[in-house]
């Protein structure tokens, strides 16, 4: 359904409640076409987001591990690395 949300399952070390998150935010801007938050739309985004994430976390703490780990990481890992690549290239 939508690229931007990778694998979570049998990351090492595993997902954390922001990549959960994450997860859930890029879902619920998906799946309603919400972009961008207004007064509007901010309480039943945050409702939705909140679900997702609570039921994304049961969903990973209840699957059994994975045999072979994702192909990628997720994006605030990949941004974390870059940031420290670049921090590093700076010293």
């Amino acid at each position: 359904m939508c690229r931007n949300i990778t694998i979570l399952r049998g990351l090492e070390p595993a997902a954390t409640e922001q990549e959960i998150y994450a997860a859930a935010q890029q879902f619920v801007r998906k799946v309603s076409g919400v972009s961008g938050l207004t007064t509007a739309t901010k309480p039943a985004v945050d409702k939705a987001v909140e679900a997702i994430a609570a039921a994304t976390t049961q969903l990973l703490a209840e699957l059994p591990d994975r045999r072979v780990p994702p192909q990628s990481e997720p994006p605030l890992r990949r941004i974390a690395a870059r940031d420290a690549a670049l921090d590093e290239d700076a010293s």
